[in-house]
Parts: structure tokens; C-alpha cells; sequence
């Protein structure tokens, strides 16, 4: 368990579980102060002489892109390599002899795989820090980071907040991870979901284990008033091998307008994002809407991730 900013240098961020509530606090305390970095100067030379490599497996717009320019932003370099298809995967190349040959180049891995299990593989056989950037239905650690960062920065607070989880529940990495954060706090959660997406049986033990308040329902109208943060998926279509169950669900929840104004004038609407339809482009302008500041927190957490993995703060 790291316990303080300067017991992250050289590790590798594969799971939420690393962090507790120490740790947490001292990558939020560097991520504060990236934002002002980037604010008040655009960029440092913290990292300079430094490479990253992006490894990405699926397809990526905001986490390859956001980890690219946290590199940057402190004055690295970055690999890229988002279109595996046209490497020497192709050719029947192994993950473990992928990684290796990208760490003869880079100093820090940053992979997002299909597989559940993949990143922790990637791992075992790499000597330079390595970062989950997204294994399949299994977790997203780094989005959880920016997600709850994006807790503290909007409302100032996390202990008694009754967190909103709507969509897909089931595929969503992204719930299974913040939801195993949340855990360290006095939070509520209410699972907002049809009954073929619901939470994994496992992440709703892990709830129960913890003694934290839950409720499962179907219906967002009724519980929308209670939310101190609304937290949105998308169906991912890519997760169904049967199109017809998407299209079942796929437009089972809308935030627009009308549905807000039932809701906290003091609370959060976030999204990992893409959307596509579950919230109204007319919520864009709603102050509550936290979605694209939720971005930019992202681009601050892997600012501060890579500098203290790197050993630079």
C-alpha cells in the first residue's frame, strides 16, 4: 500500500486497491498543485528526458490522449501506439515480449487491453512502472482517481454524499472501480440500472462487506432529488455480443433538462464519457454539469502519477 507521495516512485498503478485514503490524499495534493502548473505556466521541464509509452489495444480518444499530454505537459516524450492492429502483434507477438521491447525505449508502460488480468501481466514481466489505462471489464484505476479528484474539487467534500450510479452498471470498469474507492468513505450509493446491467455480483459484496447504505432500482426519476453526485455511463455496445439486448437497453436513461430540475441546485452530474445520447446537449451549460471538468481533472491525476512514479516530486 503506498502511503505517502514518495512511495509511489517506481510502481506500477494497477488497481484501486493500492490506494488508501493517505495515498489518496497526498496524489490529490500533487494533482492541485499540476492544475495551478498548467494554469499559471502551461508546462514544466519536471520530465524532461523522459519517455512514455502508449499501448493501447482498444480504442482511446480521452485516456491516450490525457496521458500523452500530462507527458508533455512536464516536458517528456511520448510513444504512441494506438493502432495495435498494424504492429507486430499482428505478427503473433506476445504481451510480455511487447513489453519488454517497449521498456528497452521507455520508462513508464501505460497499457489498455481487452483481457482482464492483462495490465497485472504486463507488470510481472516489465522492470519500469506500468499503468492500467483500462483491462477489459476489470478496472480503469486511474479514471477512478480523476473521477473522485473531480468529487473533492467540485463539492470540497466526500464523507455523507449519496452517490448516483446510472446505466451500465455491469460492463462499466469505470463504476466498478470508483465504487471500490467510494468504500473508504461514508458515502451512500444508489445503483441505477435495467436488471441485465446491474452491478457485479462481487463489487455489491464488496458494498455489503463495508457496511455501506445501498439500494438497487430501475427507475432515475425517483431517486434523481437525493443525488449529491449523478454519475452517467453509456451502454457500451462493444461489450454485447447479442445486438439485440443492446438495443433493449441501450436508451434505457436520459439526463436532459427536464429530469434536472428535479434534482440538487448543489450537486454533480459526471460522465467518463463518450456519450452517446445518455445526456442532452443542453445540460453543457448547466453549472452542475461536471463532465468536461472531470476531463481536465484527468490530465492533472496522470500529471501527478507519472511524476511520482518517476521519483519527481
Amino acid at each position: 500500500m503506498m502511503n505517502n507521495i514518495e512511495s509511489f516512485a517506481g510502481q506500477d498503478i494497477l488497481s484501486v486497491s493500492q490506494f488508501d485514503r493517505a495515498s489518496l490524499n497526498a496524489i490529490f495534493g500533487v494533482a492541485h498543485d499540476m492544475r495551478v502548473l498548467v494554469e499559471r505556466f502551461g508546462s514544466a521541464e519536471l520530465l524532461q528526458g523522459k519517455i512514455l509509452a502508449n499501448l493501447f489495444y482498444e480504442p482511446s480518444t480521452r485516456t491516450s490522449s490525457s496521458f500523452t499530454a500530462a507527458m508533455q505537459r512536464l516536458g517528456g516524450q511520448v510513444i504512441s501506439i494506438n493502432n495495435v492492429q498494424y504492429s507486430s502483434v499482428s505478427k503473433g507477438e506476445s504481451l510480455p515480449d511487447t513489453i519488454r521491447t517497449l521498456e528497452c525505449y521507455a520508462d513508464v508502460i501505460v497499457i489498455r487491453h481487452p483481457e482482464v488480468g492483462a495490465a497485472a501481466t504486463a507488470a510481472q514481466y516489465a522492470e519500469k512502472p506500468v499503468i492500467n489505462a483500462g483491462d477489459g471489464v476489470g478496472e480503469h484505476p486511474t479514471q477512478a482517481l480523476l473521477d473522485l479528484f473531480t468529487v473533492q474539487e467540485e463539492l470540497k467534500q466526500m464523507n455523507g454524499l449519496t452517490v448516483v450510479m446510472v446505466g451500465d452498471l455491469r460492463f462499466g470498469r469505470t463504476v466498478h472501480s470508483l465504487t471500490k474507492l467510494l468504500l473508504k468513505y461514508s458515502v451512500s450509493f444508489v445503483f441505477v440500472s435495467p436488471e441485465l446491467l446491474r452491478l457485479p455480483a462481487d463489487i455489491l459484496e464488496a458494498v455489503e462487506a463495508c457496511g455501506h447504505s445501498y439500494r438497487q432500482v430501475e427507475d432515475l426519476h425517483t431517486v434523481i432529488g437525493e443525488a449529491d453526485v449523478l454519475y452517467m455511463t453509456r451502454v457500451q455496445r462493444e461489450r454485447f455480443t447479442d445486438p439485440a439486448e443492446y438495443d433493449r437497453v441501450k436508451d434505457f436513461f436520459v439526463i436532459d433538462q427536464e429530469l434536472m430540475e428535479q434534482a440538487k441546485e448543489r450537486m454533480i452530474v459526471m460522465h467518463p464519457l463518450p456519450r452517446v445520447g445518455e445526456i442532452s446537449y443542453a445540460m453543457d451549460d448547466d453549472p452542475r454539469a461536471a463532465y468536461f471538468r472531470q476531463m481536465r481533472n484527468g490530465m492533472y491525476i496522470r500529471m501527478a502519477l507519472l511524476a511520482a512514479l518517476l521519483g519527481k516530486v
